[in-house]
């Protein structure tokens, strides 16, 4: 949360995810505050990329990221919900 990505960055991310674009974006209670709708985010990783670059405290975490994050390169990206996520990622190579 300190350092948020930029939009850039959270672009590349989405392109890489591994499953649904619309996993990056908590449903939490801000969500809900917000009157946000989460079927305007499936399927649409600009919406998602839009939302988080206004809002980072909706970007899901952990975010596991794999790959260049200073050049402009293909990323692959999990969201680490549930927590098995990450250790089939991680064990990927």
């Amino acid at each position: 949360m300190k350092e948020p990505p930029t939009a850039e960055l959270l672009t590349r991310i989405a392109a890489g995810l591994d499953g649904p674009v619309e996993d990056l974006v908590r449903k939490d209670s801000q969500f809900k505050k917000r009157e946000l709708n989460a079927d305007d985010y499936v399927g649409n990783p600009e919406a998602v990329v839009a939302l988080l670059a206004d809002r980072k405290a909706l970007l899901q975490r952990p975010v596991l990221v794999r790959g260049n994050l200073e050049s402009s390169g293909p990323l692959e990206a999990c969201v680490g919900r549930p927590k098995d996520k990450l250790y089939q990622f991680i064990g990927q190579k």
